[in-house]
Formats: structure tokens, C-alpha cells, sequence
């Protein structure tokens, strides 16, 4: 017997076969029980998510023996015949290739006529976009009223090049790309009763290089078994789609946190030597750093059984928000620009070396790949008012190291103390940038806890003002002491405005 390829053998035969469309599915079963037949039905949705699938199940729901039920026998005549894409009744029409009036005359002509073996003669449309618009104003009359025993199911991937007279005669259904979890269990489920051999691993790869076609996954899975002779391992799989292993990535992140530019070299190098893809590299790269957004901003998101969870934790707060989505753009830009660089090594390297030397707010600085990183402060000493003025705070964050006083300190925790009158600074979003400015700093995990109280005058806010003061009094005194002043007071009998003297810009 010769061999039939996953995607059309696992083809789902009934409703419950589908993956990932409930939604058309509930609406579908409710009509069919109910009896509440349209003539035209229009299914959208990209490629492989189930659309001729769907329009093959309707067909046999309409026109199965038992009658007219949202769950086809499977058994009779019918359903055999349509499941093989031989009953006389359903009529598939590929309109890629079929684009012309005169098809669509064809089609009228063979509406005319009952069904040879069946309830409903069925016309499947795919891909009905491509009809000329004169196809389109030939089929009008007839999909607006057809015969009772005609039913119309259309099919596209591309809804807005249809005219709204036609979708204006159809009900529309827009089907879901398949969510990656979904993908990956519906694939465990297929080599489990295939009897393959697998590892657990390999399957997020291959439902992500899906992009949300089922169809497109069952081909990889296919391409997969045959790489690795009958077994599925994922390092195989990673070597067939040029996955990157997430390890460089984090590796690379974490040489990015600490500053180490010799480090996401060396890494790029094994990378090259692996022959890994840098353009997926790239996209790899984005989708982890969206990761560590979600961890900064909504930790909820992230999947609680995410493999390198901790690790992402970690760098979340080790970066700050505002450089991790400044990474994000290049990262992206980065992998525009790799066909335009000498070499793809050379487009990646330099795309990490921008995230080095580039900084939210900052100017380019220097930066060379034999330098040393700059060192980092081995410990706290004490000084929070100094310690404010060298991290990379702004807004929020940077008000609340301004207007608050350190408490204690100790494993890596900061305890601070601000004045009631400021409670909107101590919100947890202020807190976790000013840790995540810490953590950068640092280079290590460091946590913020934030009290109302008294403060004792001692916050860089504080200093700060003092500091302006002595200097305005010090104008003050200067600016009543000047001869010259002394004389236009006395000859116009004015005085001076102590608020207007401004300190002398150096």
C-alpha cells in the first residue's frame, strides 16, 4: 500500500476533528440541529487552518443518509463517497484557476439541475477572490437566490478583494490561525497513535515554524520523521528548520545585562560555527525579548511552565524596560539589514554591538570588541543619595530615588522611606524600574521596598533644593552688594525682586 502523507491522512472526517475553530463550529452545529440552512457560507482565514476541511464536513452534514445532523455517520454512501472527493453531488471549483465568466455560466447552468445522488448539490469555491469581476456580477443573481436544493460554500484567504455585493449574500465565518499549543498537543496525538517515537521538545518547534497552519505542521512533522529515520528528536528538528537553541539567546541577554561585549562575540561565533541561521536568530531574539517584557510589565503572561522561566525572571530585572524595547526595534531592524551586510555573521554581530553601545535617552558611545567591559561597584556603600545620580532612571522611577531616603540595606534589598505627601511615587510600577535600574547597575538581582514616613531631609531632593537655595541667597547677597545696583535704586527709589535674581549659568 502506498503511503499517505500526514496532512491528508489525518484530515479531521467530522466536526470533533477540528482543531482550534470552536466558534464556527458551535454556530455550524446549532444551524444544522436546528434546521437553519443558508444558502452561502464564506470561510476566511490563512492558509491550512481548515477551510476546505470545514466546507467537506458541512458538505457530508448535509447530505448524509441519516439526514441532516451535525454528526455525519461516517458510514454511508455519502460520507464515503465525499470523504474519497468522489460523490457526483459535491462540486469543488478552484478559482486560482477557474477565474473567467464563462466558468461561472457553467456553474449556473449545472445549478439548474437536481441532485443525482444527494440532499443538496454542494459547490465549494476555494480561493474565490481570484474570480474576475465580471465572474463575480455572472454569479450574483444565482448566489443571491439558488434553487432550494443548491448550497454555496466559499473559500479565501483574502476576504477584502471580494465585492460586498458578494459578501452581503453570504454568511461569514473567519477562521483562527491554530494557536501553538494546540498545534503541538494535535501532533503528540498523531505520533502517539502513529507509533513514532518522539521527543516532547521538538514539538513547540515545529507548531511555531507552522505559523498557525495545522496543515503546514503535519507536512514538518512528515519532513521531521524522514530527517531523523523514524524518530523525532528535537535537535534533529532545530538542524531541518535552523531553529536556534533559546540557551544562545539567553546567553546572549545575559552578556547584555552585565555589559559584556567580548562575551555576545564569543557566543556569535559558536553560533557561526554552528552553522545556525542568524535571521532566525534574530526572530528568536525578538520573541524572548517580548518574553522579558511580559515579565516586567505583565507577569501573569508569562507560561508558568515556560523551561527557562527563571532565567527570563532574572534578566527582567536585570534590564531595564525601556532598553529591553529598544533591543526589540533592533533587533527587528537588524534583521532587515542582514542582506544588506557584508555577511550574515557580520549583519548579527553588529546587531548585538547596538544593543551594547546604544542606551534609551544616551548618545552612541565607543566601543570596541578586544575592550574590556566596565567594572561594576563589588557592593552597596551606602552613599543612596550618590547612588540616585548614576542609574539609568527616568520619570517616575527617577523621582522616587530623588524624594526618598534609605532605611537599610542588605542581601540585595533596598529599603527606603518616603514622605506621605509623595504615596504616589511608592506604586509597584516606580518600584520595579527602580530595581530594574539597580539590577543594571549592579549587575545582579536587587529588590525595592517602599515605606511612608518622615524623611530627615537627607533625600537627593532635598539636597538638591538646599544646595539651589545657599546658591540663590549667595546671588541674593551678591546682587544687593553691588554698587552699581545700590545707585539705580537710590536714583529711582526702587528695590530689588529677591524671587527674579537667577543664578549665573557657568
Amino acid at each position: 500500500m502506498s503511503y499517505q502523507v500526514l496532512a491528508r491522512k489525518w484530515r479531521p472526517r467530522g466536526f470533533a476533528g477540528l482543531v482550534g475553530q470552536e466558534h464556527v463550529v458551535k454556530a455550524l452545529r446549532h444551524a444544522l440541529e436546528k434546521q437553519r440552512l443558508h444558502h452561502a457560507y464564506l470561510f476566511t482565514g490563512t492558509r491550512g487552518v481548515g477551510k476546505t476541511t470545514l466546507a467537506r464536513i458541512l458538505a457530508k452534514c448535509l447530505n448524509c443518509e441519516t439526514g441532516i445532523t451535525p454528526e455525519p455517520c461516517g458510514k454511508c454512501s455519502a460520507c464515503v463517497e465525499i470523504d474519497g472527493g468522489r460523490f457526483p453531488d459535491l462540486i469543488e471549483i478552484d478559482a486560482a484557476t477557474n477565474t473567467g465568466v464563462d466558468e461561472m455560466r457553467a456553474l449556473q447552468d449545472n445549478a439548474a439541475y437536481v441532485p443525482v445522488r444527494g440532499r443538496f448539490k454542494v459547490f465549494v469555491i476555494d480561493e474565490v477572490h481570484m474570480l474576475s469581476k465580471p465572474a463575480f456580477n455572472s454569479m450574483l443573481k444565482t448566489l443571491e437566490e439558488p434553487p432550494a436544493h443548491i448550497k454555496f460554500i466559499l473559500a479565501t484567504t483574502d476576504p477584502q478583494k471580494i465585492p460586498v455585493t458578494v459578501l452581503s449574500r453570504c454568511l461569514q465565518f473567519n477562521l483562527k490561525q491554530m494557536p501553538r499549543a494546540a498545534i503541538a498537543a494535535h501532533l503528540e496525538k498523531v505520533l502517539t497513535e502513529e507509533k513514532v517515537a518522539f521527543e516532547k521538545e521538538a514539538l513547540p518547534l515545529i507548531a511555531r515554524a507552522a505559523a498557525g497552519s495545522m496543515r503546514d505542521a503535519l507536512s514538518l512533522l512528515d519532513q521531521a520523521i524522514a530527517h531523523g529515520a523514524g524518530k523525532l528528536a528535537a535537535a534533529g528538528v532545530r538542524e531541518m528548520l535552523g531553529a536556534v537553541d533559546e540557551t544562545y539567546l539567553l546567553r546572549l541577554l545575559e552578556a547584555l545585562a552585565g555589559g559584556d561585549g567580548p562575551a555576545m562575540a564569543a557566543i556569535a561565533d559558536e553560533m557561526q560555527a554552528r552553522t545556525l541561521s542568524f535571521d532566525v536568530a534574530l526572530q528568536d531574539l525578538a520573541s524572548l525579548l517580548l518574553r522579558v517584557t511580559l515579565a516586567q510589565t505583565v507577569p501573569a503572561a508569562l507560561e508558568e511552565d515556560l523551561p527557562e522561566r527563571e532565567r527570563i525572571v532574572a534578566l527582567a530585572q536585570a534590564i531595564d524596560p525601556e532598553t529591553v524595547q529598544l533591543c526589540y526595534q533592533i533587533a527587528l531592524q537588524g534583521r532587515d539589514d542582514l542582506s544588506l551586510a557584508p555577511d550574515e555573521h557580520a549583519g548579527f554581530l553588529m546587531t548585538l554591538l547596538r544593543m551594547l553601545v546604544f542606551r534609551p535617552g544616551e548618545p552612541m558611545t565607543s566601543a570596541r570588541k578586544d575592550e574590556k567591559p566596565k567594572s561594576r561597584p563589588a557592593e552597596f556603600d551606602g552613599d543612596w543619595v550618590a547612588l540616585v545620580q548614576k542609574l539609568p532612571l527616568a520619570g517616575g522611577a527617577k523621582e522616587l530615588g530623588r524624594n526618598s531616603e534609605l532605611k537599610r540595606h542588605g542581601n540585595g534589598v533596598f529599603e527606603l522611606v518616603v514622605q506621605k505627601n509623595m504615596a504616589h511615587l511608592a506604586g509597584e510600577a516606580f518600584k520595579e524600574k527602580l530595581q530594574a535600574g539597580l539590577a543594571a547597575y549592579f549587575g545582579r538581582a536587587a529588590k525595592v521596598q517602599v515605606a511612608l514616613g518622615e524623611t530627615r531631609g537627607g533625600t537627593a531632593a532635598a539636597l538638591e533644593s538646599a544646595e539651589k537655595g545657599a546658591r540663590h541667597a549667595e546671588a541674593v547677597r551678591a546682587v544687593q552688594g553691588d554698587n552699581f545696583v545700590q545707585e539705580l535704586v537710590n536714583l529711582f527709589d526702587g528695590r530689588v525682586v529677591d524671587s527674579t535674581i537667577r543664578e549665573k549659568q557657568r
